[in-house]
């Protein structure tokens, strides 16, 4: 076994491209994938920062705050994912108000 760690993911076909990118805490940024390393350190530009709700920290709401240029550390990434094919969808689980 070689003493390189490589990670899991294979990112390169993401540079370039649009990311979302779930952080430790309940912090949500997309943006376009720069650069990245073995350490899962991520170089965003343009990211977008969804905030969250001030009654529930872990919902995040419609409201955005521009960031630019950012790098994001690789210990507090906890989801990578492209911008483009994905849509969001009703909870299919959730219980009518009338049930």
């Amino acid at each position: 076994m070689s003493g390189r760690k490589e990670t899991v993911l294979d990112l390169a076909k993401f540079v370039d491209k649009g990311v979302q990118v779930k952080l430790t805490g309940g912090r949500q940024v997309t943006g376009t994938l720069k650069g990245y390393d073995q350490l899962l350190n991520l170089v965003l530009d343009e990211a977008v920062e969804f905030l969250r709700d001030q009654d529930d920290p872990l919902k995040t709401t419609d409201q955005t705050r521009r960031l630019g240029l950012i790098v994001c550390r690789g210990t507090a990434v906890m989801l990578v994912s492209p911008t483009d094919g994905t849509d969001e969808i009703a909870n299919p689980f959730l219980q009518p108000d009338g049930a």
